[in-house]
């Protein structure tokens, strides 16, 4: 048995932290949508009990230290699965750019488990084991757009964002998204409007999204380091509708209504940065 699953990337519409908890993590209030950049993964059904991983990319681990390896190694202590896996990783995502590649990977590979070994878990309950492995796993396992409240394990699902266009733009840096939130004062920055965004969403208004984007951490990270803020620059300055950077960066995103425009960030930025990436938001394929 042969079985082919995509891992679409994430980004941030919103992201606010409102509190530091007692078990270390922020309270997070983050509105994100998947889109149409995503990893491949093909899973084959093995009699021998093993685990085997195959990432075709460079500097990605492909044993325990992977997600997609713990998520099966979760799955087969959970469920004492006799069975093995063979799992062939295709990346295509930026790696540590803030747009849930690995928790991406993961969710994709615990659907494509649950299917191969016939475990018949339903959706709610591969999200609680998936955030037993990372905090985004259950939103990509969801996918669509969604408010995710919590350690951003709590997902609300919200209708499909509008059609746009989205320019992704990653520098060569990289950004420690623990350092990030441990450098990250709550009472001294502006928060994004996340009531307003998820009416936005709800009313399929892009112009209501474009006015009420925002993240907090990049209080931190545009500090730190220039080029990613010079890339948000870049971006608007080209014709994006807006800008904003994904998670923890360094990845930013801009959101363009007309393609022409799209085009032409696209085509600026290609001056500035490597990783550039023209693409939509995400349509589940029927």
């Amino acid at each position: 048995m042969k079985i082919n699953v995509k891992a679409p990337a994430k980004i941030n519409l919103s992201l606010d932290a409102l509190y530091k908890r007692p078990d270390n993590y922020h309270e997070l209030e983050m509105v994100m949508t998947t889109i149409d950049l995503a990893d491949r993964l093909q899973l084959v059904l093995l009699e021998k009990d093993t685990i085997k991983l195959d990432v075709k990319a460079h500097f990605i681990p492909d044993d325990k230290r992977n997600l997609v390896y713990q998520a099966a190694a979760l799955l087969k202590e959970r469920f004492s699965v006799k069975q093995g896996v063979a799992i062939t990783l295709d990346k295509s995502i930026p790696v540590a750019a803030g747009l849930a590649g690995g928790s991406s990977d993961a969710a994709a590979a615990l659907k494509g488990l649950n299917q191969i070994w016939n475990l018949q878990l339903t959706l709610t309950e591969l999200a609680n084991l998936g955030a037993e492995l990372g905090s985004d796993i259950p939103f990509c396992l969801y996918g669509g757009t969604a408010l995710a409240t919590g350690r951003g394990e709590i997902i609300k699902p919200l209708p499909m964002m509008p059609n746009c266009w989205i320019v992704l733009a990653k520098p060569s840096i990289s950004v420690s998204t623990p350092g990030v939130y441990r450098d990250l004062r709550v009472g001294e920055v502006e928060h994004p409007n996340t009531a307003g965004m998820v009416q936005a969403i709800q009313d399929g208004s892009f112009e209501g999204i474009c006015d009420n984007i925002g993240n907090v951490l990049e209080t931190v990270t545009l500090a730190k380091h220039p080029e990613v803020k010079r890339i948000k620059e870049k971006m608007l300055e080209f014709g994006a509708d807006t800008a904003l950077m994904s998670g923890s960066g360094p990845t930013v995103f801009a959101l363009v209504k007309q393609y022409s425009r799209a085009k032409r960030v696209y085509n600026g930025l290609r001056g500035f940065c490597e990783e550039v990436y023209l693409v939509r938001p995400w349509q589940e394929e029927k």
